[in-house]
């Protein structure tokens, strides 16, 4: 959440970070009428209790100096006192309960350089690498492609859990388990990760952490009988694994990489990506989670960027990184890149990877901070995360963009290794 300090000195800049995002409706002006309340009535609480304190000590004197009307005058006063101050306590615990929903409801704030735009599509293409692959034959979508492998089976998806379900089959659940090893393997060994597994059902406050409650509760997956949540994305868990803790200065930076499936209620139009895999409710993929210091937020982000580029690059598929535009930040978000590959087949382009930055947005929500040295008071960190990669759009765009006429895919190479040497998948 935001700094409610920062919000009640910066109203205007506060108003102006609102309209870029085209969350105008955001609840930022309830807010700080609550906080300015809730600092009124603490104020009158402290003025109560200075008094009570005060005349505690005056009525034992009045009792040692035979004053007892005085005292027991004195008592009665003591007496109101004390319920006004437990009224005025139940009306602050009332009062604090609903700014915290406010602040819960207000979205980050855009850094300065965040192209702006509420037009999702008025983003800014800051990196093109590869060339798009060419084809002297009609290039044919995944789903048609992995019918013909025999390695994606939509139908009996369907059959066993409903629409937005599919199965990985033989060399297709093969090629995924593949592409997950060599991926932990390349972030671990080389990118100094470390790889951690997390639970995959997690309670209400670290949904809340990471900003995905109470908004967007409608798009998560629930067991209604316990508090708790199936993860949409590994970030969550791992974001959270550091929650109401205080970091050493020597603690960071950490860097920590999960696999983990990933379960949401996608909601599309009839007709979008209604046919494959590449929007549905259980994916897996490789999530990149970082606990930085406050001034080293923006490197991170650079650095987290490239290293899915990286993968990108050694899988050789053509790619590009995008900015974001205010209006299509995600709700946590204060800079977002998005690394986007073309399916060949499909004909358009696919988000692999998004690497946001959230300054100490998320950390002021789960409370994980650090002291930056013995003697400092405690400062909220800065976390970012990446997907490193995302699941099953990099094996939608090996088969589309690495088709042969008949039928057949050729593997990049990096991946031929983990898959026991196949260097093509043939038709079944």
């Amino acid at each position: 959440m935001l700094d409610i300090a920062w919000m009640r000195d910066n109203r205007e800049a506060l108003a102006a970070g609102m309209a870029l995002l085209g969350a105008e409706n955001a609840p930022w002006e309830e807010a700080l009428e609550l906080d300015m309340r809730r600092r009124s009535i603490l104020t009158e609480v402290e003025e109560y209790r200075r008094e009570r304190n005060e005349g505690s000590k005056r009525i034992g004197a009045l009792f040692k100096a035979q004053r007892q009307d005085e005292a027991q005058g004195l008592r009665q006063r003591m007496a109101v006192i004390n319920s006004h101050i437990s009224d005025l306590e139940g009306e602050l615990a009332g009062i604090e309960k609903s700014l915290e929903n406010a602040m819960l409801q207000i979205p980050n704030l855009p850094e300065p350089d965040v192209p702006v735009s509420l037009d999702a599509e008025d983003f800014a293409i800051l990196k093109s690498h590869g060339e798009l692959a060419e084809f002297d034959f009609e290039p044919k979508p995944h789903w048609e492609l992995g019918a013909g492998l025999g390695i994606i089976d939509l139908e009996r998806g369907v059959k066993l859990a409903g629409s937005r379900q599919y199965m990985l089959r033989g060399v297709g659940a093969q090629l995924q388990r593949a592409l997950i090893t060599w991926s932990l393997d390349v972030l671990v060994s080389e990118f100094g990760f470390e790889e951690v597994y997390p639970p995959f059902m997690v309670r209400t406050d670290c949904m809340v952490g990471t900003g995905n409650l109470p908004k967007f509760g409608d798009e998560l997956f629930r067991d209604h009988q316990e508090d708790y949540w199936l993860i949409p994305t590994g970030e969550v868990p791992v974001t959270n694994m550091y929650r109401e803790e205080i970091l050493g200065a020597a603690d960071l930076p950490i860097s920590h990489v999960a696999n983990t499936p990933c379960f949401r209620r996608e909601k599309v139009h009839a007709g979008k990506h209604a046919r494959g895999i590449q929007r549905v409710h259980q994916f897996q993929k490789v999530e990149m989670v970082k606990f930085v210091a406050p001034e080293d937020g923006a490197q991170a982000l650079e650095e987290l960027t490239l290293m899915a580029e990286s993968m990108l690059e050694r899988l050789d598929l053509a790619y590009r990184r995008i900015a974001i535009p205010t209006g299509d930040l995600s709700f946590v978000a204060a800079k977002k890149y998005d690394l986007e590959i073309w399916g060949a087949g499909c004909a358009e382009w696919l988000e692999v990877s998004s690497v946001s930055w959230f300054r100490d947005f998320q950390a002021r929500r789960a409370r994980i901070r650090y002291r930056p040295d013995a003697d400092s008071r405690p400062r909220f960190v800065h976390t970012l995360n990446g997907s490193g990669l995302a699941l099953p759009r990099i094996i939608i765009g090996i088969l589309e963009n690495f088709q042969q006429e008949d039928g057949s895919v050729q593997l990049p190479e990096v991946i031929r290794p983990y898959m026991g040497g196949l260097s093509e998948i043939t038709p079944a």
